[in-house]
């Protein structure tokens, strides 16, 4: 990594600075100033255009957990796998979105860490009232999988279920859409993975033999939706998969040049923003672009990747519910900016499970 005083001078290196799969608005932003000329500001306003923002604390209100103020930050990642326009390509009887992936990003105070918690879709939570987007409310309930608070209310309502479930105030959420990611990885040019063994999935589409493969944008959709093929059948086999292919993700950002090539930075920011929903917090491109600053320098071996500790539910052997002391331990680490201990997560039936796939060829 370069110091500081080199960073400072990037602006006249041919440097292939480290980036986070987070930073393509970044990037393209970067490659925007490089271009110049008229062009700039009507290209920044066209980033800003395509993002879509949610104010949280209007719709949230005050009834949260407090804020820190030691540098941490909380941010929801959402996948959201809405079928409008696919023709069924993706499943068919399913109407609506639903966020069928939902991780935790939590920056330490130093912005030099980070942790990652994924909680399984199929967690049975309390799920609270929460106001529609198009008005009115949905109701709570004692009992209900995790992923039906996007369908009740939308992104705000998941983001209230994960701060009731774990005490931890979520500062931003960002949100990505299946057609979206599914271009961006192809304009990254693939993503490097390997497989340990075979994995065949009829729902999703993925068949891949073991060894190394670069996967392109349908394929890595593919990977990330798949659950038959891996593991017990459940998302806990699929979020294996998922945080393998984060990394993998990762990895293959830090290969982009975005002073080598400001065009292709800038078209891989014009997709990122198309695909990504976000508070109103993150909803522009120099907010963004501030995200992607303070991210700098976290590392793949400085992220920490758990899944929230869960159990079988015995009412329903296709649903698991929260192991409430462990769940408790992890929760408590962010709340308090402390590494999770590798304790919290034994006995959870979702750190049984290896995942088949490993970032890199």
């Amino acid at each position: 990594m370069p110091h500081e005083s080199e960073r400072a001078r990037i602006h006249g290196s041919r440097r292939r600075p480290r980036r986070k799969a987070l930073r393509y608005v970044a990037w393209g932003a970067l490659g925007v100033f490089l271009v110049g000329g008229g062009g700039l500001t009507y290209a920044w306003q066209h980033l800003n255009g395509n993002l879509r923002g949610t104010d949280m604390n209007a719709v949230l209100g005050h009834d949260r957990p407090g804020e820190r103020k030691d540098g941490s930050m909380n941010v929801l990642l959402l996948g959201s796998d809405s079928r409008a326009g696919t023709h069924g390509r993706y499943g068919k009887g399913v109407s609506g979105a639903r966020a069928d992936t939902a991780m935790v990003l939590h920056v330490d105070k130093s912005h030099r860490k980070a942790s990652v918690v994924s909680i399984p879709r199929d967690t049975m939570v309390p799920r609270p009232q929460c106001a529609r987007p198009d008005g009115g409310s949905a109701p709570g309930a004692p009992q209900a999988m995790f992923n039906s608070s996007y369908q009740a209310g939308g992104p705000a309502c998941t983001v209230k279920t994960v701060e009731k479930m774990s005490g931890v105030r979520m500062d931003h959420y960002l949100e990505v859409d299946f057609k979206g990611f599914r271009k961006l990885i192809d304009e990254l040019g693939g993503v490097d993975i390997t497989t340990r063994k075979a994995i065949k999935d009829p729902n999703s589409g993925l068949s891949l033999n073991a060894g190394k493969h670069t996967l392109k944008g349908e394929e890595s959709l593919a990977l990330v939706r798949t659950r038959h093929g891996v593991g017990d059948g459940s998302d806990l086999g699929r979020i294996q998969l998922q945080q393998a292919f984060v990394k993998a993700l990762i990895h293959r950002a830090e290969t982009v040049d975005p002073l080598g090539d400001p065009a292709r930075s800038y078209g891989l920011a014009d997709t990122a923003t198309k695909s990504i929903s976000a508070d109103s917090g993150l909803a522009s491109a120099d907010k963004l672009l501030g995200l992607a600053k303070e991210l700098r320098g976290i590392s793949p071996d400085r992220t920490t990747m758990v899944t929230m500790p869960v159990t079988y539910d015995a009412e329903d052997a296709g649903r698991v519910k929260p192991l409430e002391e462990a769940s408790h331990r992890v929760w408590a680490a962010l709340r308090q900016d402390r590494p999770i201990p590798e304790s919290a997560t034994r006995g959870s039936v979702g750190d049984r499970t290896d995942s088949p796939v490993s970032a890199g060829r």
